[in-house]
């Protein structure tokens, strides 16, 4: 069976498990533990990963395949979803579009993380941290404005990775409270949240 170098916290793993459970494959993987970090290469990670990142799935001959967006579509590909990765047309940009959105939003919350738990004080840039908060709060406008037309229901990559990136706000940086000014986004959220996909991916500190 396919292995997944792996991490309780990360939400891009999450990503791949939410799409392993759309998909009715989440127990054809086997969770390996990894300890990612974005100064010190756990070796286990390396050995199949050059970027030593999480996550990474290992097939059963060897190869491997990253990052989340890969390993995501090569879930749905195997399981003949076209929900998740709808075929040529409107619906594949859009989704993939939201994918991009996602995983942005992703991209700059843990910039923004990483400047105070990985830096050492004496080594921080505030004004690094907050312009990686203005992409937070861009991204979380532009979701509002789109809410309305996201499926919760038969979803696509894009609103995987979208629910996957408030999911992480909420794991990560509540003080942030993005629903009291976004609440369209909420509203979706809170029905998105509640599928067994994501209920089952809920990320944890080790």
């Amino acid at each position: 069976m396919p292995r997944l170098l792996y991490a309780p916290t990360s939400p891009y793993v999450r990503k791949v498990m939410v799409c392993a459970h759309l998909c009715g494959m989440a127990d054809r993987i086997v969770l390996l533990d990894s300890a990612a970090h974005p100064i010190r290469r756990d070796p286990r990670i390396a050995a199949h990963n050059p970027l030593a990142k999480v996550p990474t799935l290992i097939l059963d001959d060897g190869q491997s395949l990253y990052d989340s967006r890969v390993i995501c579509e090569y879930i749905a590909s195997l399981a003949a979803n076209q929900d998740l990765f709808p075929p040529a047309g409107p619906g594949r940009w859009r989704a993939l579009t939201g994918q991009a959105l996602g995983d942005g939003l992703l991209d700059a919350a843990l910039l923004a993380r990483y400047e105070t738990t990985a830096r050492p004080a004496e080594s921080q840039w505030p004004e690094w941290r907050a312009a990686q908060l203005v992409k937070v709060a861009a991204s979380l406008d532009e979701i509002e404005a789109h809410a309305p037309a996201a499926a919760a229901s038969g979803p696509s990559i894009g609103e995987v990775t979208i629910g996957c990136a408030l999911g992480y706000l909420d794991f990560r940086f509540p003080e942030l409270d993005w629903r009291a000014s976004h609440p369209g986004a909420a509203s979706w959220f809170q029905v998105f949240n509640a599928q067994p996909a994501m209920q089952a991916t809920l990320p944890r500190d080790a």
